[in-house]
């Protein structure tokens, strides 16, 4: 049978009964779709966690002070709780540790924040240096940041982040040079952070910085720092950066045992594999919810092409009569059941990305539309098409053609 010729059969088969076409199309419409949307609602989540976790900074380590302790065993201080780290540390290892970029300590503490104008709010104050916005990648919406100058003098000034801003003086106001008391101390306005929106750990919009001499003598009232942020030049060095800063800061420490550390290091490449893993498995499973949709549609297609093969009988036996080869009928049948799945593909990746683009739209949730899933999406359908598809061509492929002709 010639292409020509086969296309043509499908169109007439199909054309003859509508209803029952559109029906059955429309279950793969719907099964493409979901598996297109659900996995861009995946892959949405991932690639907003990554992106989060990269706002925090690249090639990240951060030392914290205080270590967990598994079960049964003493727990000192609590990871991030105690007050083992100090300026010293972090000095030590801008000059001795090999790899690094940038170091910067800080301090942190919850505060009562008020204006002049009588507002106020509760918000974090971060006491931090220079480098602190070039390793979290900070950028300025007005005014300038903090520099190193301000924190040797002590200097009483702040930096708000755009939340807190807008909690103090109104949204979209430009802060600089107003002032805020900070526990009875006033501090002047240099500037304010761009929007950077929350990380997962905390948002980085909703705080106020100030040089880290200024929290330490004023706030804290001694030189324990809240961690180290450590930039490492590169991804590939993280590994062994952290060996070195964990060996420097169990000679300084004086402890022997490395179990019995006063402190922890979190790895930035380790969360973000851990998050990468979670995401894919998310994604995985939606799309398997979503892939159950398209094993019914292909159950439909089976049924409808059974169905069109009875009602068929007398025509196949008719064909057969004529001399057309076994081939030739279950080519027919098959090319129908391939035919349905292809438009139902192709009109189920417009459904999907458009079910995508409508759930970002609605602010639902983040969705990323990409290759990988239409292929897949298309590549299922394709072959439902043709595993169920096959069946009922086999069986019209074998009818008797003259018991074909008896069928009434």
């Amino acid at each position: 049978m010639l292409f020509s010729d086969l296309f043509q059969e499908t169109y007439f088969a199909l054309s003859a009964n509508k209803s029952r076409s559109t029906l059955t199309i429309l279950g793969i419409v719907i099964g493409i779709g979901s598996v297109i949307a659900m996995i861009s609602i995946g892959q949405g989540a991932a690639a907003n966690i990554e992106s989060n976790i990269q706002s925090l900074g690249s090639n990240l380590l951060v030392v914290m002070p205080g270590s967990q302790r598994g079960v049964g065993q003493v727990v000192r201080g609590g990871m991030g709780s105690a007050t083992t780290l100090t300026l010293e540390d972090s000095e030590a290892i801008t000059e001795q540790i090999e790899y690094v970029e940038e170091v910067a300590p800080t301090v942190s503490s919850r505060k009562q924040i008020k204006t002049t104008q009588g507002t106020n709010t509760n918000t974090s104050i971060y006491g931090i240096n220079e480098a602190y916005a070039r390793i979290k990648n900070i950028e300025m919406e007005s005014g300038s940041f903090l520099n190193n100058i301000q924190v040797q003098k002590i200097s009483k000034v702040a930096v708000l982040g755009p939340t807190t801003r807008d909690d103090l003086f109104g949204e979209g106001v430009d802060p600089t040079g107003q002032k805020i008391r900070i526990e009875n101390l006033e501090f002047t306005i240099i500037g304010a952070t761009a929007n950077k929106g929350g990380t997962g750990m905390g948002s980085s919009d909703d705080l106020i910085y100030i040089p880290i001499s200024t929290a330490q003598r004023y706030l804290t009232g001694n030189d324990a720092i809240s961690n180290i942020n450590v930039q490492i030049q590169d991804a590939k060095l993280m590994t062994s950066a952290q060996e070195q800063i964990t060996n420097l800061l169990l000679m300084r420490h004086k402890i022997a045992d490395p179990t019995q550390a006063d402190f922890s290091i979190m790895n930035q490449a380790d969360i973000m594999s851990a998050m990468t893993s979670v995401t894919d498995t998310l994604t995985l499973l939606l799309g398997a919810i979503a892939g159950i949709s398209l094993l019914v549609g292909g159950i439909g297609i089976m049924n409808m092409m059974l169905t069109t093969v009875t009602e068929r009988t007398r025509e196949i036996g008719l064909k057969k009569s004529l001399g057309a080869k076994a081939k030739d009928i279950g080519s027919q049948f098959l090319a129908e059941s391939v035919a349905l799945t292809f438009i139902g593909g192709i009109i189920g990746v417009i459904f999907g990305w458009l079910a995508s683009l409508l759930i970002t739209k609605l602010n639902c949730t983040t969705t990323s539309v990409t290759g990988f899933s239409v292929i897949l999406a298309f590549s299922v359908s394709a072959a439902i098409g043709i595993i169920f598809g096959y069946y009922p061509a086999r069986r019209a492929a074998k009818l008797n053609p003259i018991e074909a002709l008896r069928y009434e």
